[in-house]
């Protein structure tokens, strides 16, 4: 595959999170966690995209999110939970996706907040219509995507890279 190819990055925020006495690498999905994670995962399906990777942090509530989202794809992607999602900076993300294979194409990665929203906005060098927008007056909500795309290797990824071309929230 060529690294001119075209690749599309979803980022997607974990779903709501209880807030039980355990720490917060071990807290499990609210109620309406476990009800929105299936939704966001039809809203992934809608998307079109045949992930050929997700990345899901170790967080309880990252990996019972992809859980439940997961089902709703029409195939499984390759999964590889990433230690490095937890609580990264948004320079650790980028340099999370700087080690993506150039075989992938289209990335899934299910993480949090403030990342997911940092990274979206610091690669998003261009956005179709409202997209920004509505992303940066929602705040990135869970259980939200984006989605963005690019062109070039993972290892030329950085600020203002790509298009922000999709945002999606389950609660509008």
């Amino acid at each position: 595959m060529s690294v001119d190819t075209p690749r599309r990055i979803v980022l997607l925020r974990h779903a709501k999170a209880d807030w039980p006495q355990v720490s917060d690498h071990e807290r499990p999905l609210a109620e309406r966690g476990r009800s929105d994670a299936p939704v966001a995962g039809r809203k992934l399906a809608e998307t079109g995209i045949g992930f050929d990777l997700a990345l899901c942090s170790t967080a309880v509530r990252t990996r019972e999110t992809w859980k439940l989202a997961v089902q709703e794809l029409p195939e499984r992607p390759r999964t590889v939970y990433e230690d490095r999602l937890y609580e990264a900076s948004l320079g650790e993300l980028i340099a999370l996706l700087n080690d993506v294979p150039d075989e992938v194409s289209d990335l899934l990665v299910i993480g949090h907040n403030p990342g997911m929203h940092a990274l979206a906005d610091a690669l998003a060098g261009r956005a179709e219509g409202d997209t920004a927008t509505r992303m940066n007056r929602s705040g990135f909500p869970t259980s939200a995507f984006a989605v963005l795309t690019f062109d070039g290797s993972w290892k030329s990824v950085e600020h203002d890279v790509g298009s922000l071309v999709g945002f999606w929230t389950p609660h509008d």
